[in-house]
């Protein structure tokens, strides 16, 4: 069976009405609470294959439970890039925090390290890079072309950043805060596009993405701004522990695919 929400919804409260029945008679005959049934009548929530189950059968309707398809491919795939982009984020969420405060130093004159400074931004580049790029795998299984665009903007704009920032360390022809303000506006810019694309998300994870969308695009003007830059930190560590959230609850979602719950989550979706 087939259906999508809120064509399901439509369907249950069609029958629900053919049969006589109001929502508080309903709850008797399915033991759910007429909450839920509120909200899989109006297409808020896509319900669980066994209450789907309980819904028609207490509506004197068949009900024939959906058969588990093994996990394609693609989808194993897109697991273990997301567990990677995850990794790589938690990794990245500490290593920024080193970096920024090395560039502070280092500006200030009074870090000499080179070869840490340089190991600090090696590492974010792989890992921050490993980070993107699962979100932009999670954006292949739960489809968003414009958060797509801006993750690759970030990939393109870390890549490119990361690379004169290593390229000044060697080199006196130039410092880092000869374009330090220009690399802050343009990371601004990313994040802010980034935040734009998260609220393209609808009914996924209820309206989580919409909360790390706003978070994104403070933090993107903040930053951009450059003098609220500092304090912009405090809604962009914010923003970037929701996209953590975000990579695993991708993981479980996708993760779940042999079970029947999942199989039906995915006809819905397809």
């Amino acid at each position: 069976m087939d259906i999508k929400q809120p064509e399901l919804g439509r369907r249950i409260s069609e029958m629900r009405k053919a049969k006589g029945l109001t929502q508080e008679e309903l709850v008797e005959l399915c033991n759910l609470n007429v909450r839920t049934i509120q909200r899989i009548e109006s297409g808020e929530v896509t319900p669980r294959s066994y209450t789907i189950k309980a819904l028609f059968e207490a509506l004197g309707m068949d009900w024939k439970e959906p058969e588990i398809k093994p996990i394609s491919e693609k989808a194993k795939q897109n697991v273990t890039w997301l567990y990677a982009g995850f990794g790589g984020g938690l990794i990245y969420f500490f290593l920024s925090y080193f970096e920024i405060s090395m560039e502070i130093e280092w500006m200030e004159g009074v870090f000499a390290n080179t070869l840490n400074f340089g190991l600090v931004k090696a590492g974010v580049l792989i890992t921050f890079s490993l980070f993107i790029f699962g979100l932009i795998k999670m954006t292949s299984a739960f489809p968003n072309k414009i958060l797509q665009i801006a993750l690759w903007v970030m990939l393109i704009a870390n890549a490119v950043w990361t690379s004169i920032d290593l390229l000044s360390l060697t080199t006196s022809s130039f410092e880092l805060e000869d374009y330090y303000f220009v690399k802050l506006a343009t990371f601004g810019l990313a994040y802010g596009f980034m935040g734009a694309g998260f609220l393209c998300y609808k009914n996924l994870w209820s309206n989580i993405p919409q909360v790390i969308g706003a978070l994104g695009i403070v933090s993107g003007i903040m930053i951009f701004s450059v003098v609220g830059a500092l304090f912009g930190l405090i809604p962009l560590t914010l923003f970037e522990l929701g996209e953590l959230g975000l990579l695993i609850w991708a993981i479980n979602k996708i993760g779940r695919t042999t079970s029947p719950d999942s199989t039906f989550i995915a006809e819905l979706q397809s």
